[in-house]
């Protein structure tokens, strides 16, 4: 009798301090926030990243009042900031924009501090950009298919310019799909890789929108595919990598929100309720539309799910190139 006795008291127990707990993760949630949010960026300040979470920033304190500050940790492809966030009280009031690059592909490669799914609770994603495989105007490939030939027939001049493994992963990924051959030059940053493809030092890369379309518009670039599902309204005659022949080439970079993990669930209910609704408010999914960014509403489960599934295929990539990285 004694024994069983004890036994209804420790449950008993048990039972009223998870119901404590959950009480109080409700209350912190209803008085969330007290004090100043922090938004952290891995990347200096004017680069893709800042300027969605600074976009975002504004809104969100017009819609709610809330005090945001976005802080600029810049250094290794914004691994740095991820390391310092990981590290920080999982009380919601410090949130990283993490882009796909650190948060995919870095601790597949690298040697970080953090576990993406284990370090993180992802809470919302703000949208997804498209990747182009262009050539130089002058090249005589005038397909992804075209291109293809090329290099297998031009094997001392089949190379690419890559400025982040972001880039080099989706290239490795294409000459994996296609049978496309092809050696990596390495330069600091997408603006760089297209010049090396005009000046013709090298002969395709695969990048983003924004240093790209003008070239393309402006007659030195030429863009053979998208590596994604839908046409880019921009350049809506370029093809999708599925029209072009090449159906498992479809790629896209993304950023997002996220806090550490341990950050109690109302909370992060909370920052995703409110991040929704400004990233989708007309005047910022404008915004983000004209930088190319398709905001796709993803929420945290489905965020997560986008993210193991991305490092499943670039572990892959990684595995059957048997590529290497320098930190």
């Amino acid at each position: 009798m004694a024994a069983r006795w004890g036994l209804r008291a420790s449950l008993s127990v048990v039972a009223l301090a998870l119901s404590a707990g959950s009480a109080f993760a409700q209350d912190s949630a209803a008085s969330f926030p007290s004090k100043p949010i922090r938004m952290v960026v891995g990347f200096a300040a004017g680069g893709g990243n800042d300027i969605f979470a600074r976009l975002i920033q504004n809104e969100l304190q017009k819609r709610t009042g809330w005090t945001v500050v976005v802080e600029n940790r810049a250094g290794a492809g914004g691994r740095l900031a991820a390391e310092y966030v990981a590290r920080e009280p999982a009380d919601g009031y410090t949130v990283l924009v993490g882009a796909s690059g650190a948060m995919a592909i870095g601790p597949l490669i690298y040697k970080t501090e953090y576990d993406t799914l284990k370090s993180f609770t992802p809470v919302t994603m703000i949208g997804d950009f498209p990747l182009f495989l262009a050539v130089a105007a002058d090249n005589p490939a005038k397909s992804a298919k075209d291109l293809v030939d090329w290099t297998r027939t031009n094997k001392d001049k089949a190379n690419y310019a890559t400025s982040s493994p972001a880039f080099t992963l989706p290239s490795e990924l294409f000459k994996m799909k296609s049978g496309a051959t092809g050696t990596a030059i390495p330069y600091k940053s997408s603006g760089e890789s297209i010049l090396a493809v005009i000046s013709g030092n090298a002969a395709m890369t695969i990048v983003d929108p924004p240093p790209m379309v003008p070239q393309v518009k402006g007659g030195k670039l030429k863009a053979l595919a998208v590596l994604a599902k839908e046409r880019f309204p921009d350049l809506p005659e370029v093809p999708t990598m599925t029209e072009a022949g090449f159906p498992d080439v479809n790629v896209s970079l993304w950023s997002g929100f996220f806090v550490p993990a341990g950050t109690p669930q109302p909370i992060v209910d909370k920052l995703h309720k409110e991040l929704q609704a400004v990233i989708t408010q007309g005047n910022v999914n404008e915004k983000l539309r004209g930088m190319a960014v398709r905001t796709t509403g993803a929420g945290s489960a489905e965020f997560s799910k986008i993210i193991a599934e991305e490092q499943k295929m670039w572990s892959d990539v990684i595995k059957a190139g048997n590529l290497k990285f320098d930190n």
